[in-house]
C-alpha cells in the first residue's frame, strides 16, 4: 500500500510538472556543484579576541548555510515557497495554508512524503522529489527571503519571531532538527548547503556562547 500511495504521489507530480511545461514554465532541475562549499570550523576564529566581534564573525559564516537557497526557500516573503538554487516561486503554483502545511487540494504531502524520492526514467528534468516526515514552510513571521544577515540575526534571537524559542533552543533547533538538516541531504539533481548540519550547529552554539551578536 505504501509503495503504491509513493507511485502515485510521483505520478500526479509529474503530471503537474507536464502541465507546467505546456505552458513554457520550467521546472528544470538546478546545476549542482562539482564540490559543496566547505564552513570554517569554529577553531579558526579563536584569533578574534573581541567576544563581540567574534560572535560576529561567527554568524557570518553561519549566514553561509542560513542564507542558501536551501534555506531561504522554506522562508519566504510571501505566502508562496520558492525552489531550486534559482530562488523561482514554486510551480506547481502553491500557497502557504494552515501551519505552512498547503492548502486542501494541494497540500505540501500531495508531492512531499516522508523521505526524498528518486525519480528514474520518468522526467529528464527531475532527478527527485524532496521529503522529511515534517515538510512545510517556515511562518510568515520567520521570512527569511530579501533581508540581509543582521536583520536575519535580530529575528532568529526574537521570541516574537521564532515561535517563542530561547536561544539554547534555537542552537537546537539548528543544530539537530532534521528539516533543517534536509538542506545536506536535498535529494539528487539538488546542491546542498554549505558544510555540514554539525558544523554548522557547532558555529550557531559558538555564536550564542560569545553573547548571540548580530551583523550591522
Amino acid at each position: 500500500m505504501r509503495r503504491n500511495l509513493t507511485f502515485t504521489s510521483i505520478s500526479v507530480c509529474l503530471v503537474l510538472n507536464a502541465v507546467i511545461a505546456v505552458s513554457n514554465i520550467s521546472w528544470a532541475q538546478e546545476k549542482v556543484a562539482p564540490t559543496p562549499a566547505d564552513l570554517r570550523p569554529t577553531s579558526t576564529f579563536q584569533s578574534i579576541t573581541d567576544e563581540k566581534q567574534r560572535s560576529v564573525a561567527l554568524f557570518e559564516e553561519a549566514g553561509k548555510v542560513i542564507q542558501h537557497p536551501r534555506c531561504v526557500n522554506c522562508h519566504p516573503a510571501t505566502d508562496r515557497p520558492l525552489q531550486n538554487i534559482s530562488m523561482h516561486p514554486h510551480q506547481p503554483p502553491v500557497t502557504r495554508g494552515d501551519g505552512g502545511m498547503g492548502v486542501p487540494g494541494m497540500m505540501c504531502t500531495t508531492c512531499h512524503g516522508s523521505e526524498n524520492v528518486p525519480v528514474i526514467g520518468q522526467s529528464e528534468t527531475i532527478k527527485s522529489i524532496p521529503g522529511n516526515p515534517n515538510w512545510h514552510l517556515a511562518p510568515i513571521e520567520m521570512a527569511w527571503e530579501g533581508k540581509n544577515l543582521g536583520a536575519i540575526c535580530a529575528q532568529i534571537k526574537d521570541r516574537q519571531r521564532n515561535g517563542g524559542k530561547s536561544i539554547d533552543e534555537i542552537v537546537e533547533h539548528m543544530a539537530h532538527d532534521s528539516l533543517v538538516g534536509w538542506a545536506w541531504r536535498p535529494g539528487e539533481g539538488r546542491e546542498p548547503a554549505p558544510g555540514t548540519q554539525e558544523a554548522f550547529g557547532e558555529l550557531i552554539e559558538a555564536w550564542a556562547r560569545t553573547g548571540a551578536a548580530c551583523p550591522l
